[in-house]
């Protein structure tokens, strides 16, 4: 069974920094491209950052400079490094990835950052 477990969310002010973490089992990790996604109150859930296979990665304008998505094969887990934290960055945030043309989403963590 393919399944993602993110953790690190919490409460922030605004400047400062939190590390999100995404756990994957039941998947060859390695071989997968991996996508953080984020959910405001309201609105709809929107692309955040993707690392492919070789470590190649995209951003979404706004968090471009701020945040960075890594990836550690060994320990099955993609992280995002969020830095310089808005407070329109306050959302729920997934990570998802396809798996045999199967949409796989975690459970979410609440990231909510102050002004």
């Amino acid at each position: 069974q393919v399944q993602l477990v993110e953790s690190g969310g919490g409460l922030v002010q605004a400047g400062g920094s939190l590390k999100l973490s995404c756990l994957a089992s039941g998947i060859i990790f390695s071989t997968y491209t991996m996508t953080w996604y984020r959910q405001a109150p309201g609105k709809s859930r929107d692309f955040v950052a993707s690392i492919i296979v070789g470590g190649v990665t995209h951003y979404e304008d706004s968090v471009k400079g701020r945040f960075t998505i890594s990836r550690d094969n060994a320990k099955n887990t993609v992280y995002l490094q969020m830095n310089n934290l808005k407070p329109e960055d306050t959302a729920v945030y997934y990570c998802y990835t396809k798996h045999v043309r199967r949409d796989i989403w975690g459970q979410g963590t609440q990231v909510t950052v102050s002004s």
